[in-house]
């Protein structure tokens, strides 16, 4: 099992930034990759949308909406994922969550934070 919590989120005005934290414990050896998904309002848990990932090699990919605007990185001595979010726009408002991927024996396994609001004002 592994165990994902988040945090750093909050209110900011559009142009502003917050810096997202995720912090991973329990059985990290099953994690291969994680990620950062955002679910808005009325959007069903399986519409959420991946906004950036980041492989146990160190690989990231983008969406494209926040492509140049946010950053993910890993400090894998604190067993840590961030977010930095810059050139935050109302449209980037919703809850985040933290995501991890990966494989125990031959089975896939995917873990969840509990997520985290972020609210961007106009």
């Amino acid at each position: 099992q592994v165990q994902l919590v988040e945090s750093g989120g909050g209110l900011v005005q559009a142009g502003g930034s917050l810096r997202l934290s995720c912090v991973a414990s329990g059985s990290l050896f099953e994690i291969d990759a994680m990620g950062w998904y955002r679910q808005t309002p009325g959007k069903e848990r399986e519409q959420r949308e991946l906004v950036a990932s980041i492989t146990d090699g160190g690989s990231a990919a983008y969406a494209d909406s926040v492509k140049g605007r946010f950053t993910i990185s890993r400090d894998s001595a604190k067993n840590t994922v961030y977010l930095q979010m810059n050139n935050l726009k109302p449209e980037d408002t919703a809850v985040y969550y933290c995501n991890a991927v990966g494989h125990l024996d031959w089975n896939s396994v995917e873990y969840w934070g509990q997520g985290t609001q972020v609210t961007v004002s106009s």
